[in-house]
């Protein structure tokens, strides 16, 4: 494991370091300055040079990209071109509400992908197993912002029983926060555990035709026990590698459905960032959330060694 864990930290950090090159050139390459754009078009050129020269937008492309790299690396973010606040401390207090969001959603995934990969598995006639293929694609064809907003005109506008937005930190106030946490991290999290309940079914089902199984139920061994004793064990390993990379989607969704719930996260920081041409926000975020993704699969290829032994990480001996 360690092994394998010397040979992904040089990938990683490559991966990382050609991201944040990539969307520094193309973040340089947008038509406008920042300066232009805090002052507006009909600024005087010498108030925008005066600006430039202030923000260090004057200075060499490869000295501003190590400045900003140096910033990532330590922690000194900068202040935002717009604002003027310290970005750590946007970044920081926003970064809360995001995990808040990301860890309700990998909830409802895990608990619909559960869900309907076992029932779909389990099925054998075929009425249930239209039924529940049926409501798979139908929850798979709507994008998480229809969701969303299906969710609002059901919940807040006509029943009026959760908020149509905002957020009260869950921590602070359990039973309001749940409140405001449950519409969005069922519409972002409902869409990915679809699809882990896809892969579930299938790892299931054929795990369910091995010939060990059809031993236990020689043995008399009852279809429940073979399905929770045995079967599932020995699908999850590579179900929880699917895991891990729709929390990437997680990540990615967040900033439209952060967006529709007014949720004060990292995604309604980038979305505002965007309109108002922050660029500097716009490249931290990116590169972070590139970083946190990178993670999450180092850590879903080790919890999948961790559960299958059989499982030989890259690196190790064969």
């Amino acid at each position: 494991m360690l092994s394998y864990l010397a040979r992904r930290v040089p990938t990683a950090a490559l991966t990382v370091l050609l991201t944040s090159v990539v969307v520094f050139l193309l973040i340089g390459l947008l038509p406008g300055s920042p300066a232009s754009v805090i002052l507006g078009d009909q600024a005087d050129p010498a108030a925008v040079a005066a600006l430039e020269q202030r923000m260090g937008l004057d200075r060499p492309m490869l000295q501003q990209y190590a400045d900003w790299a140096r910033g990532l690396v330590t922690g000194d973010l900068g202040t935002s071109y717009v604002s003027g606040a310290p970005i750590a401390d946007t970044l920081g207090a926003a970064a809360g509400a995001t995990v808040e969001l990301a860890l309700a959603s990998l909830v409802v995934t895990v608990l619909t992908g559960a869900g309907f990969g076992i029932a779909g598995a389990m099925a054998r006639r075929r009425v249930p197993q239209t039924l529940i293929r049926g409501a798979s694609a139908l929850i798979f064809g709507v994008p998480e912002y229809v969701l969303g907003i299906l969710l609002i005109l059901l919940f807040a506008i006509s029943v009026r029983l959760l908020p149509a937005g905002g957020r009260e930190p869950l921590l602070a106030d359990p039973e309001i926060g749940i409140q405001y946490l449950a519409m969005p991290a069922i519409a972002l999290g409902l869409h990915s555990g679809v699809v882990v309940g896809r892969f579930l079914e299938t790892e299931l089902r054929r795990q369910l035709e091995g010939e060990y199984l059809d031993t236990a139920h020689a043995k008399g061994v009852s279809a429940r026990r073979v399905l929770w004793r045995h079967a599932l064990p020995n699908a999850l390993p590579p179900v929880v590698t699917v895991l891990g990379m729709r929390v990437g989607h997680l990540l990615g969704g967040a900033v439209v459905i952060e967006a529709v719930f007014a949720w004060p996260g990292l995604g309604q920081v980038l979305a505002n960032a965007v309109v108002n041409h922050d660029y500097l926000i716009i490249q931290d975020l990116v590169v972070y959330f590139v970083v946190v993704f990178i993670a999450v699969q180092v850590a879903g290829d080790l919890i999948h060694a961790a559960l299958d032994p059989r499982v030989r990480l890259e690196g190790e001996a064969s």
